[in-house]
């Protein structure tokens, strides 16, 4: 490497030390608005509203903070001490994001430093790489809203599990949906791998499918152990179900609720199930009837 890289590693070191020079700076402004505004208007935090509730005699308003963007500020039309606030963790975020980009920069020199070296010293710098990896991605699943995670977890505890699954692509003139076995939840790119246990026709061999899907294409079924923690889909509601006898699901109606019978199984009419001029109702399990999803098409 020539001298005026080095020049240049040592101005963005320079600049890193200045970059966190100014966040202590905003950081200590915003605790010291912090004390003012507690000092003056503050009371518990109130978790109902993710944030903190201030109080002046003949007003109210929040601050919400994220870590992802800047606080939510709602305030009366006059007072500036919020919007001050506010400002300082645009700076702060501002600040934080440009530390990031710098010091990726000089990540990416000092990389480009490094002799190759024998393969056992080349190795050592593939399993850094692949330390920094993962650690990456554990920083990337934190980062994720609890809901996210909690959508991630579900979808992983679902192995082994048959659930309803669309295997047409987006753009497809009709949605298929069929009965699979989950058989492995990447949470990195959040896609099932799915086995389709019925054989195909002679066509295709005979034999079982495998597909790799998004979650936004699978449905998970009700558990059949636990009928009584299952919302009931009324009469008159579209639902996706398993048609008697297959493993595909069709649109179909429900007629009556397994509460009303007593039983459990619905009582549906499928669409295009039409004998004699007339739709036949059919009893399906209600462990194997689902919503309907939004713009399905068959």
């Amino acid at each position: 490497m020539s001298s005026p890289d080095f020049a240049d590693i040592l101005e963005k070191s320079r600049e890193l030390d200045r970059l966190r020079r100014d966040q202590e700076e905003v950081l200590q402004e915003i605790n010291k608005m912090h004390k003012k505004l507690q000092a003056i208007w503050g009371l518990p935090h109130d978790p109902k509203f993710g944030g903190r509730l201030w109080k002046l005699p003949n007003k109210a308003f929040y601050i919400t903070v994220s870590k992802h963007k800047a606080p939510e500020v709602v305030e009366k039309p006059g007072d500036n001490s919020l919007a001050k606030l506010k400002n300082l963790y645009i700076q702060a975020k501002d600040l934080s994001e440009n530390e990031v980009n710098v010091s990726n920069l000089l990540l990416s020199q000092l990389d480009a430093l490094l002799p190759s070296g024998p393969p056992g010293q080349q190795r050592r710098r593939i399993g850094n790489d692949q330390k920094r990896k993962r650690i990456k991605n554990d920083s990337d699943i934190s980062r994720l809203s609890p809901s996210m995670r909690n959508q991630l977890d579900a979808c992983a505890s679902l192995k082994g599990e048959q659930v309803a699954a669309r295997v047409t692509a987006e753009n497809a003139d009709k949605d298929e949906w069929f009965v699979v076995k989950v058989m492995h939840f990447d949470r990195e790119t959040k896609e099932f791998e799915v086995l389709d246990e019925e054989p195909g026709d002679d066509e295709e061999g005979g034999v079982q499918r495998k597909y790799k899907l998004h979650m936004s294409c699978i449905i998970p079924f009700p558990k059949r152990n636990d009928p009584s923690g299952v919302p009931e889909f009324s009469p008159g509601r579209h639902v996706l179900a398993v048609y008697p006898g297959t493993t595909a699901l069709y649109k179909a109606t429900v007629v009556s609720t397994p509460r009303k019978r007593k039983t459990d199984d619905y009582l549906l009419e499928f669409d295009d199930d039409e004998e004699d001029g007339a739709l036949p109702q059919r009893m399906v399990p209600f462990h194997k009837v689902v919503p309907l999803p939004e713009g399905h098409r068959q």
